[in-house]
């Protein structure tokens, strides 16, 4: 089969789907793999490298589409560019298939096999697969190298001759993978850190990573199968906004990760909650590219509201693009390689596969994610 592997043409997007490594693994699988020319010099993997690998360079990005029998990418497809793939081409890329539903259709209709890889189960067996985890893990490291460079005082605290410098108070709110990362990072780092999570189950992770548990009462809440927050209810959202606010006047970083995944973000950090805070504050909102958590915050802007500085900076992944790169292609390889027939070379499509199903949203001219499918109706 030829993997094939285009640049990515999205603005500012320095990561790549597969690293020269990864394609070393896929020659070894069997796979004849081709990239665009410049296809990793955003994150600074040179062509020879590729070809070192075994890789082969296509000079024509139109020739690499309709010939490909896999397509590897980072970011979702133009349609354009679903209208050149073969019927039965196998694309797999993140795709947004909650919001996408006119990509969706289009690639049902060129019969193109279509896997989302935010899509992928949360499951013990699957994480080495998980792409959405390991990009959010990156991301709440860059969120708080991103506050501390906003923020016009140090981390940690400092005893020196001129007197001593009390700690930088931290408020995390959100202590999934992102999260949970910020936490230990702002620690690291020597910040006092609080955060809040609707899951009480996550409180015994902040308290190990050194922070303090915010606890407040919201009554039934917890997570879904996957392992993300379940939504809350207007007034839980008012419940949670009104115990926060003494806490978010005290930090001096505020920093927020609460995404409902296929939706828009809840805001849970109110304009009067930001104008609350001191002077040179700072705030970092990782839902601002969806929406925002945060109101007030801008899409990929950094703004003053108050004196407080409000970081709105989306694709935050993209700042450490190489090891985000790095992390991306093993999740790639490893989900092919989980699906893969040596004695064929080829990548198979099973339906009684324990996670390939779930991730599979268009095969056979078919939308085969029924998720996907009744939202789909639902517009129609």
């Amino acid at each position: 089969m030829q993997i094939g592997i285009p640049k990515e043409t999205h603005p500012g997007e320095n990561r790549v789907p597969i690293i020269p490594d990864t394609v070393k693994k896929l020659c070894h699988l069997g796979a004849e793999v081709v990239i665009e020319g410049g296809l990793g010099l955003g994150s600074g993997f040179k062509d020879k490298e590729y070809t070192e690998a075994g890789a082969s360079i296509s000079p024509d990005r139109t020739a690499l589409f309709c010939n490909s029998d896999i397509l590897l990418r980072l970011r979702k497809p133009d349609l354009s560019e679903v209208a050149l793939m073969k019927s039965g081409c196998i694309h797999i890329s993140y795709l947004d298939p909650f919001n996408e539903q006119e990509l969706v259709q289009a690639l049902k209709e060129q019969g193109v096999t279509s896997l989302s890889m935010e899509m992928i189960p949360r499951s013990t067996r699957s994480q080495k697969m998980d792409a959405l985890s390991s990009q959010a893990n990156l991301a709440g490291y860059v969120m708080v190298l991103q506050a501390a460079a906003h923020l016009p005082r140090i981390f940690p605290m400092m005893m020196t001759p001129a007197g001593t410098i009390k700690p930088a108070k931290v408020f995390i709110i959100g202590a999934g993978v992102a999260g949970l990362q910020a936490i230990a990072t702002a620690k690291r780092l020597g910040a006092k850190v609080t955060a809040f999570d609707t899951r009480p189950v996550v409180a015994e992770q902040v308290k190990s990573l050194g922070a303090n548990f915010l606890d407040i009462d919201l009554g039934e809440t917890g997570q879904t199968v996957d392992g993300y927050a379940k939504e809350l209810t207007a007034e839980q959202i008012q419940m949670q906004r009104e115990a926060q606010k003494a806490v978010i006047a005290e930090s001096d970083v505020l920093i927020t990760t609460a995404q409902v995944f296929g939706r828009k973000p809840p805001v849970i950090v109110t304009r009067d909650m930001v104008e609350g805070m001191q002077t040179g504050s700072v705030v970092v909102d990782m839902a601002a590219e969806t929406g925002g958590n945060v109101e007030g915050s801008v899409p990929n802007e950094t703004v003053l509201i108050n004196g407080v500085t409000v970081v709105g900076k989306g694709n935050l992944p993209n700042e450490v693009s190489r090891d985000a790169s790095q992390m991306y292609s093993t999740n790639l390889f490893n989900l092919i390689e989980d699906n893969w027939d040596k004695t064929s070379a080829t990548f198979i499509i099973n339906f009684e596969h324990d996670i390939l199903p779930g991730c599979i949203i268009t095969h056979g001219g078919e939308v085969t994610n029924e998720t996907i499918k009744e939202i789909l109706q639902g517009s129609n």
